[in-house]
This record gives structure tokens, C-alpha cells and sequence, in this order.
């Protein structure tokens, strides 16, 4: 589904990315681990569209996007949780799920993809009049998450989504990973939680100052700590 070969970029003179060789197949939930600044995030935005300077090849079900814009690999099926999040305050959630069809076909059937998306997280479904900005920050995430989820993306990208959440909320959102990967969601996941990354994960890039140093199935990942500790240990 995800074809990504040679992707370099750069902020300002900066040289982020370096030959990076990804591929992710229809169904999959594969993962990208590193050190912070190892250039995750960077490979993400470079995916969809939000790196100003980029080369190489992005192949989304056979098509290139590197030369379209963000909205136009939006409506291709290429979807983006930012670790930001970017709840939008003043709106309640039923609002902010609002803003995950604003530019999508299926506008249309804005009631029937909210009650769809709200059986997958009832959080959202019990909080759905409250004013976003006010839910936890695990709760928020999960919005984030159901936002992008909406227009029915084909892959959907996921940028530190535990990152600052309760436990319990951590083992939530995993499970909620489990269950979207069973249901055939094709997921690529940058994830600083290493372990739980992997063990939900079908395999595994890891990216060490902007190159990809090493690829396995995230059961072979899992179980080499000389990898993990030399190239993710915080």
C-alpha cells in the first residue's frame, strides 16, 4: 500500500532524512522506533505532505504523492494524527469529529460516520456535547485518533499517540490499536513506548539520524534488547 524509497528531507539546511526505505502492506500496523530526533516525526509529515523540502519516491497504492499537496494525499486515503493533537477549543466533541469530514466526500453522512466512529470509542460517545479542550488528555488523544478515523482512510498514521497519558488510558489505546488492526485498518505507528509498540505491532523500521538502520518482525524486535538499547533507549 506504502511505498517509500530514497525519502530525503531537510528544515532549512538541516538534512533530516537520509535514503529512507519504508513499505507498509494493506492491513498491516507496522512501526517506526528511535531516539527522539532520530527523524520519525519527520518521515510522517514528509508522508503526508508537510515537509517543504522532500526527495525521493512516496508510493500510495501505486500513485506518487510527492509532488501533491497534503489535502490531495488526504483524499487519497492518507490520514495524520500529529502528536499535538490539535483539539480545536470552543467546539465540543460531536464538532471536532465534525472537522474530520469537512473536505471528505462522504460529508454527506456526517451522522451515521459519528455514530460509527463513537461505537469504536464510547469515551467519545458519553462525552459527545462536552467541550473538547476539557476532556483528558487521553481522551483527547482518542478524539485525535476518531477525527482522523472518520473519512475512512485507507492508511492512517499515528505520531506518539500514548505520549503523556495515564496507564490506564495507555492500555486503552493499545487495546484500541489491537482491534483497528483486526478490522483491517493499515496503520504506520511512531511510538517512543517501545515494547508496547511492538507487541501490537506486525513488524518494525528503526531509524537512528534519519536512516533506517534496521527491519524485522516486531516478534524479532521485541525480543533483541541490544537493538532497542542502542538505538531507542531515551
Amino acid at each position: 500500500m506504502l511505498k517509500i524509497r530514497g525519502l530525503q528531507a531537510w528544515y532549512g539546511q538541516s538534512h533530516v532524512l537520509q535514503e529512507v526505505d519504508i513499505d507498509v502492506e494493506r492491513g498491516e500496523l507496522v512501526c517506526l522506533i528511535g531516539r527522539n530526533g532520530a527523524g520519525k516525526t519527520t518521515t510522517l509529515k514528509s508522508v503526508m505532505g508537510l515537509v517543504e523540502k522532500v526527495r525521493g519516491s512516496v508510493m500510495f497504492n501505486g500513485e506518487e504523492m510527492l509532488d501533491l499537496p497534503a489535502h490531495a494525499r488526504f483524499h487519497r486515503g492518507l490520514a495524520y494524527v500529529p502528536e499535538e493533537r490539535r483539539i480545536v477549543p470552543g467546539l465540543d466533541v460531536r464538532d471536532n469529529l465534525r472537522l474530520g469530514l469537512i473536505a471528505s466526500k462522504l460529508k454527506r453522512r456526517e451522522a451515521e460516520l459519528i455514530a460509527e466512529v463513537t461505537k469504536i470509542f464510547p469515551r467519545l460517545a458519553e462525552r459527545i456535547n462536552q467541550n473538547a479542550i476539557t476532556l483528558s488528555g487521553g481522551e483527547q488523544q482518542m478524539l485525535a485518533i476518531a477525527r482522523a478515523l472518520i473519512a475512512r482512510p485507507k492508511l492512517i498514521m499515528l505520531d506518539e499517540p500514548s505520549e503523556g497519558i495515564m496507564p490506564a488510558l495507555v492500555d486503552e489505546m493499545f487495546d484500541l490499536f489491537r482491534q483497528l488492526r483486526a478490522q483491517g485498518v493499515t496503520i504506520l505507528l511512531v511510538e517512543q513506548n517501545v515494547e508496547r509498540a511492538l507487541s501490537v505491532a506486525d513488524r518494525a523500521y528503526v531509524i537512528d539520524h534519519g536512516v533506517i538502520v534496521h527491519h524485522a518482525s516486531a516478534e524479532v524486535l521485541l525480543a533483541d534488547s541490544e537493538i532497542q538499547e542502542k538505538y531507542c533507549a531515551v
